[in-house]
């Protein structure tokens, strides 16, 4: 499972899905460096969310497919196609309408159902074509779904209901960490719910975050559940484009969350922080990553975070830490 608590247990699942198709596994989990046993078996305590991630990587690059070779063929590349068709639909319904469309279209993508009620949408996922024992491929593509639309908005999509078609393993509380919810087993249905309202949630994701979230494919699967559910997570994200070049204004980011410049001002005083400060604390941390790196003079560094000159940069990193940037780079070197 994606963000699992135990990453040695998906691990022995994807050992076994490369023994099936015909791999040497022992050369497999020494490529990852993960640890085996006496009996050519992964470890199951120690192997961390980057050894599983680059194992997933491994097998898909042997098996030429996403899902593993575990139905219908799934080209690599599946995944970013379909994101870069997502990624333009203005908010969540939108989003979930062409995830279904990609299902139709795509053979090997399983195909979603999704049912909106007065209350809630049901997301239901067509498994019928996996050949999927244990329910790893399954268990990837609901989390996956949950996970990028979570992404998309940059918040936290809550699961209502978690309906799965098989028995409780061995390891059925790790699903309540991953998913945020219990989930109700041997259902007759793989499928996810979540509140409606959720639908109209703005996607506040552009080209160059989508590319950035390609390039760290899979361990941003594993390594990352929830997204903020709060206005600040929200605009925090839309601020962070500022460090790659221009920073948005405040009416930009009012107008990718869907509210007025003037309520979302309000919104983020209940929350105790602004736009300004938001800006601030990104800005601080860049500066602080960098001169712990010690790779960029103060002056290169000033000038990428868009300072007129470097004395203006070491009088707000002194405002923002106490510190002259000098004595914080002697201080972490």
């Amino acid at each position: 499972m994606c963000s699992t608590a135990q990453p040695g247990d998906v691990v022995r699942r994807l050992a076994g899905i490369g023994a099936r198709q015909g791999l040497d596994v022992v050369s497999l989990l020494r490529r990852a460096r993960i640890p085996v046993d006496a009996h050519g078996l992964p470890r199951d305590s120690g192997v961390t969310i980057a050894q599983l991630a680059e194992l997933t990587q491994e097998l898909w690059m042997l098996t030429g497919d996403e899902l593993f070779g575990l139905g219908p063929p799934t080209p690599l590349g599946s995944f970013q196609l379909v994101m870069r068709s997502v990624i333009h639909a203005p908010d969540l319904r939108a989003a979930l309408g062409r995830l279904a469309e990609a299902g139709d279209v795509l053979a090997g993508m399983p195909r979603l159902r999704v049912t909106v009620d007065d209350v809630l949408v049901d997301v239901e996922i067509d498994i019928s074509r996996l050949d999927d024992s244990e329910h790893l491929a399954a268990e990837l593509v609901a989390a996956l779904i949950h996970r990028v639309l979570g992404w998309l908005a940059g918040r936290r999509i809550g699961l209502r209901e978690l309906h799965l078609p098989w028995p409780a393993p061995a390891y059925a509380a790790d699903y309540e960490i991953v998913f945020g919810r219990h989930p109700t087993f041997d259902a007759d249905r793989l499928a996810l719910a979540f509140d409606r309202g959720l639908l109209a949630a703005p996607l506040i994701r552009d080209e160059q975050d989508l590319a950035d979230y390609l390039t760290d494919q899979p361990n941003v699967w594993f390594a990352t559940r929830d997204y903020g559910s709060l206005t600040a997570d929200q605009v925090r994200t839309i601020l962070e484009r500022g460090l790659r070049g221009t920073w948005p204004t405040p009416d930009d980011i009012a107008t990718r969350l869907n509210v007025s410049t003037q309520h979302l001002r309000r919104l983020l005083r209940t929350e105790h922080t602004s736009i300004r400060q938001l800006k601030e604390d990104l800005l601080r941390d860049a500066a602080v990553a960098s001169l712990t790196l010690g790779q960029e003079t103060v002056e290169d560094l000033a000038r990428r975070l868009g300072f007129s000159e470097a004395s203006a940069f070491r009088r707000a990193f002194r405002r923002w830490t106490g510190r002259p940037p000098g004595a914080y780079r002697v201080a972490n070197s």
